[in-house]
């Protein structure tokens, strides 16, 4: 059977480009706008990948997309530099993530619960960041040299976290299948009694993986406005978080199918996008119908995978020493 998938993705890879073109939408811009809509998701679902390898769930993604965000361009306009943004977007997330493992490892609070909590804080703190730091809860638009500049490459313009976000998967899976500690953070999520017998800190372990999975998906928030939209509004994760959640499970934990599903998802969304402002194209189709396209996709693919894929049996319960 594996020859008729084949047969379908080369159909697809040849069919799909001209049907674009027929109907006005460029294939080139597609793509672009496609892994533009990627790159925050690969880097929150990667990050999220190893930190439930290591047994802990952190469901606040979005709120951490939310302030990342917030703080990025806070960081962008004082050190003038996108990528000082970017690192800004970076440490806050990694601030949360850490957090939100210390309540969860020391506090043993319920991790679903502290990861829905965070989302509502969230909810009420961008917009007193954003009228603390700009005196205007709605939209902050910021210089335009602040954005992150992109690369020219065949397939158009392309953003440098993007390609990082690629070599952060690769780098992820290697780190879980080849090292060492890869297969300590495996063993925490798996056996947390075998590893801390071994006389290894589970603790330690796992405030490394949340910190790290939060330090990415502040990286991902950042670039939202920096490198994408070009403006901050205080709804601008719109669902994002949630959707790197579905790519999680989708991937079963594994940061390259991690990868592969965020980029389902972002070339979903920049179909919507570009469905949305091209010209003789936007006129015949609904707005509405074609911005729930991503969505709609996210729980079909949730629906259809959750039953099957294996997760590490401690995933999202405390450990507690005897």
């Amino acid at each position: 059977m594996r020859w008729v998938w084949w047969l379908v993705a080369a159909v697809a890879l040849v069919g799909v480009p001209r049907l674009l073109e027929r109907a006005g939408l460029p294939p080139v811009s597609l793509l672009e706008t496609g892994l533009l809509a990627m790159t925050p998701l690969a880097l929150a679902a990667v990050g999220e990948c190893l930190n439930e390898k290591a047994g802990l769930v952190n469901i606040g993604l979005e709120a951490i997309f939310m302030v990342s965000a917030t703080v990025g361009v806070w960081f962008a306009e004082v050190g003038r530099s996108g990528y000082a943004g970017l690192f800004g977007g970076a440490a806050v997330g990694a601030l949360l993530g850490l957090g939100l493992g210390a309540v969860s490892v020391y506090g043993r609070a319920d991790q679903i619960i502290a990861g829905m909590g965070l989302n509502v804080f969230a909810l009420g703190f961008v917009p007193f960041l954003l009228i603390s730091l700009w005196a205007f809860p709605g939209i902050h638009v910021f210089p335009n040299e602040l954005m992150v500049p992109r690369i020219s490459t065949p397939v158009g313009q392309v953003s440098p976290v993007t390609l990082a976000a690629v070599a952060l998967a690769v780098l992820a899976h290697l780190l879980l299948h080849r090292t060492v500690l890869g297969f300590r953070v495996r063993a925490v999520g798996e056996k947390p009694e075998a590893v801390d017998v071994a006389g290894l800190r589970v603790d330690r372990l796992r405030l490394l993986t949340a910190t790290v999975g939060g330090a990415l998906a502040g990286l991902g928030g950042a670039f939202l406005p920096l490198g994408w939209f070009g403006a901050l509004v205080k709804e601008i994760s719109a669902g994002r978080g949630f959707i790197a959640l579905a790519c999680v499970v989708f991937a079963g934990l594994e940061p390259l199918l991690a990868l592969g599903a965020a980029l389902l998802f972002g070339l979903a969304d920049g179909f919507a996008s570009a469905v949305a402002v091209t010209p003789g194209v936007k006129e015949r189709v609904p707005f509405y119908f074609v911005s729930m396209i991503p969505y709609a996709l996210t729980l079909a693919v949730v629906a259809a995978v959750i039953g099957r894929r294996r997760f590490p049996s401690t995933v999202g319960r405390p450990y507690a020493r005897e």
